[in-house]
């Protein structure tokens, strides 16, 4: 019943985000480096966190953290609509990503500890749960937010790292005898308004997310992953969130490593991202983000797979997908030099890093 109603909210008032982000001037304007060809609302994402938060505290047993959620929530969304409207200064929406994330630590939400991967020992984090917690929030967040180049790719890549979420997390619940599927409810109430919202925000796209979704959707996943998954006491655990937001956590490092071989400023923006790299390879559009998909959703089976095996097992999995994903990085062109047979790549509708 809350999926179904998160979803019935996203669809019903997503048009009225829609006229609303023009009135108030969240818009993308149309320029030599941009895909569309016409002024497109952008803020998309208030329908996105409208729906979600709604959903939430019409169903849902509040507590601490659930508030915390709410709250540090509301904070993102309230920075991307500003960034939408006015357009911030990076230095400006880098601090309020840090109040928004340092939000939820009042409210017990925090990562505690991790495991090693390699002995399953448990290491308290103690104080440093803090900055852990806080540097984990804002990395995701601007994953997400810098994925966001083409027509659903972030909201579709959220979706399927939500529902990926909810099914790790309800694995995990079952061996701790419950415990821990609230955020199972969470994440589908999350992939739920994505969808919805999909509905307008895929190829070809009636409205973008704008900041004020990109960044809330990694907001709202980093968060639920430390209330879920990250808090497993599994030698695997601290792998299994990085691996649910594999692609926009490898297109950032895949970012850093090319611009610092290539002796450029690592903030600096550019047109070799997965997206612009497969759209030169020849993929259309829509093309491009449904490749993109398939490769979340191989992600996402391979995290769930990662939670069932031995500890073995899930050292070889991981293993195998790191050789497949840098030969593939680097066949594409994300890593280092771009293969000669690879052109420039097309235009696109941002180019946030």
């Amino acid at each position: 019943m809350a999926f179904l109603l998160a979803l019935g909210i996203a669809l019903v008032i997503t048009p009225g985000v829609r006229k609303a982000a023009f009135k108030i001037g969240a818009i993308d304007k149309p320029d030599h480096r941009k895909v569309h060809a016409k002024i497109m609302p952008r803020m998309g994402g208030l329908a996105v966190y409208v729906a979600f938060a709604l959903t939430v505290l019409l169903t849902q047993q509040l507590d601490n953290r659930l508030i915390g959620l709410l709250v540090g929530g509301f904070i993102i969304v309230l920075l991307g609509i500003l960034d939408d409207t006015k357009g911030l200064p990076a230095k400006v929406k880098l601090v309020g990503q840090i109040a928004a994330a340092a939000a939820v630590i009042p409210f017990g939400v925090q990562v505690e500890f991790i495991t090693n991967p390699l002995n399953g020992q448990m290491m308290l984090l103690g104080m440093w749960g803090i900055p852990v917690t806080i540097f984990w929030i804002i990395s995701v967040t601007n994953a997400v937010n810098l994925i966001d180049g083409l027509d659903g790719l972030a909201g579709g890549t959220s979706f399927i790292a939500a529902l990926t979420l909810a099914a790790v997390t309800w694995q995990q619940a079952n061996l701790l005898g419950g415990t821990g599927m609230e955020v199972v409810a969470l994440a589908l109430i999350l992939a739920a308004s994505i969808l919805g919202f999909l509905r307008y925000n895929f190829y070809p796209a009636k409205i973008f997310l704008g900041d004020t979704g990109s960044m809330f959707l990694g907001y709202a996943l980093s968060t639920l992953a430390v209330l879920g998954p990250a808090k497993a006491a599994t030698a695997i655990s601290v792998i299994v969130p990085m691996v649910i937001m594999g692609i926009p956590l490898l297109d950032v490092l895949f970012a850093i490593l090319r611009r610092y071989q290539s002796h450029r400023p690592i903030f600096e923006p550019d047109k070799e991202h997965l997206h612009h790299r497969m759209m030169a390879l020849g993929l259309s559009h829509k093309q491009t983000v449904l490749a993109i998909y398939a490769v979340n959703l191989l992600l996402g089976i391979s995290a769930f797979l990662l939670t069932v095996m031995t500890t073995s097992q899930a050292v070889l999995l991981l293993f195998i997908l790191a050789v497949v994903i840098i030969v593939a990085a680097n066949k594409i062109g994300v890593i280092g030099k771009t293969p000669e047979n690879i052109t420039t790549a097309s235009p696109q509708r941002s180019s946030k890093m």
